[in-house]
């Protein structure tokens, strides 16, 4: 086994493959290719990666396409490479449910601290043989201990930035968090700034929880300071 774990990197350029292939191998990263989002798909559910590198512009089909079919059954962490430099764009790779968002060029070092960061997230969601401690809040139940969360006593997918935001802000219930609170645990440091990351994982989490997303009973927004969560 990879002394820091299972990198799939998906890109259809042949000289950024090897380079991150070197670049991550050299680091104790198993690091597997496909230059397709078929065989991106197929590579997953074969060799189930611990992170996944996805290009948004493939071949046989568009990123969006492959990061909508991972999110139909898995909740690998996602890192979306782009030369694509819109906010926009950005934004709706994470609402998509990709973890992250790199723009090409990048600096290695950087995407490795973004690599290792996504990592981390996932390793945090392997569920637990404990069922409690157990918050409940209207119809959600998040369980801490086990790391997953229901609605109506259904089980809500969400990828691991999702659940890293969730559990920060259940912990510290009914305490205000800061913007740059979530932001340096769940990101890191360097993400101090991006404060559009948060409301995009809030507005997925209202999605996937609230009875109302755009009437929040649980998920609080406290303008330009942070977010809560209430019971």
């Amino acid at each position: 086994m990879a002394e820091h774990g299972h990198v799939l990197v998906v890109d259809d350029e042949p000289q950024l493959l090897r380079a991150l292939r070197i670049n991550l191998r050299a680091r104790g990263f198993e690091v597997t290719t496909a230059a397709t989002g078929a065989d991106a798909l197929e590579a997953v559910s074969r060799s189930t990666p611990d992170v996944v590198v996805l290009d948004l512009g493939l071949p046989d089909m568009d990123g969006f396409t492959v990061l909508d079919g991972l999110r139909g059954w898995t909740s690998v962490p996602v890192i979306v490479l782009s030369a694509r430099t819109d906010a926009a764009d950005k934004v709706h790779a994470l609402d998509a449910g990709a973890d992250d968002y790199v723009t090409k060029p990048f600096g290695m070092e950087e995407f490795l601290a973004r690599l290792r960061a996504a990592i981390r997230r996932g390793s945090t969601t392997t569920v637990g043989a404990a069922a409690t401690p157990i918050v409940t809040a209207g119809s959600i139940a998040v369980d801490l201990v086990g790391k997953r969360a229901t609605r109506d006593g259904m089980p809500v997918r969400l990828t691991p930035t999702e659940w890293a935001v969730l559990e920060l802000l259940v912990r510290a219930e009914p305490n205000l968090v800061s913007q740059r609170e979530i932001l340096t645990t769940v990101w890191g440091p360097t993400y101090v700034s991006q404060t559009n990351y948060l409301r995009v994982y809030l507005a997925a989490l209202r999605r996937k929880l609230e009875a109302d997303p755009s009437r929040p009973e649980h998920l609080l927004t406290e303008a330009g300071m942070g977010y809560r969560f209430v019971r």
